[in-house]
């Protein structure tokens, strides 16, 4: 599809918004970006946004993580595991997505949201281990947990972060803070995954995920400082994670059901 360059600036400013988030609180990159994409930008097709979407995130994520881990919030080995199994649902979990109704896809996807951002709110005070490490006591719960929230987000077409930051947080009992910097090293791999698989049926606007690449740069730069500020707040992270994602699913439904025949 052809953009214009007000789409292209608008493009721009979305990827500023999504570097922030996956910064700030380690997800909301594809939550935020695909709505963006196709609400704000005006891409037509929620596949292609999705497509376009999560190969920029996994670029924004990769400018994040690098921002996290020169201030030691990144756990390595149970990002890596968590990564290296999850990609493997990535794939999978991409596979099925592009098969069902782009709609129907927003719909369910702000669905998991809600369900995401109340689990959130219900455990916004867990503090975590600041000392934990990748052991034989949790690396079946991240094996499990990995593989479950890569499928889930490679069906989506999303980073996944949403998913990954709580997931990290229960199977390897992290901080949120280190969960934050450890979780974008499996947006990043979902992402690539997710984004790769799409750009073989053609679904990946490259001009635009440069563009947004571009953006999401620049908000990284803020994301990462202000998390680490935040963080010594008990609860708040937490919080402002939550709030984000319930805003954003309330407004995709309000856009998805009417699409689908199931809201006036």
């Amino acid at each position: 599809m052809e953009l214009g360059l007000l789409q292209y600036l608008l493009g721009a400013a979305s990827g500023a918004v999504v570097g922030l988030s996956l910064a700030l609180v380690g997800g909301g990159g594809s939550i935020l970006a695909v709505p963006l994409l196709v609400y704000l930008v005006g891409v037509g097709q929620p596949h292609l946004a999705i497509g376009t979407a999560a190969l920029a995130v996994a670029a924004n994520a990769a400018q994040g993580l690098w921002q996290h881990a020169r201030r030691g919030n990144v756990r390595w080995p149970c990002g890596g595991v968590f990564a290296a199994v999850g990609a493997v649902g990535a794939w999978g979990g991409s596979t099925l997505g592009k098969a069902v109704d782009g709609q129907a896809l927003l719909a369910l996807f702000a669905v998991l949201m809600l369900v995401v951002a109340g689990l959130m709110f219900r455990h916004r005070r867990a503090e975590g281990d600041p000392s934990a490490r990748l052991g034989r006591e949790n690396a079946p719960r991240l094996f499990g947990s990995g593989l479950v929230a890569g499928g889930v987000a490679g069906f989506f077409g999303i980073g996944g972060g949403f998913l990954i930051v709580p997931s990290l947080m229960w199977s390897a009992r992290l901080p949120i803070l280190l969960a934050i910097g450890s979780s974008l090293v499996a947006v990043t791999a979902f992402g690539l995954t997710t984004a790769l698989n799409y750009a073989r049926s053609g679904w990946v606007d490259w001009t635009l995920a440069a563009v947004l690449i571009g953006g999401g740069w620049l908000g990284s730069q803020l994301g990462a400082s202000s998390a680490s500020r935040l963080a010594a707040r008990r609860g708040t992270l937490n919080i402002v994670f939550a709030s984000i994602i319930v805003v954003v699913a309330v407004y995709m439904l309000y856009r998805s059901l009417p699409e689908l025949g199931l809201l006036a």
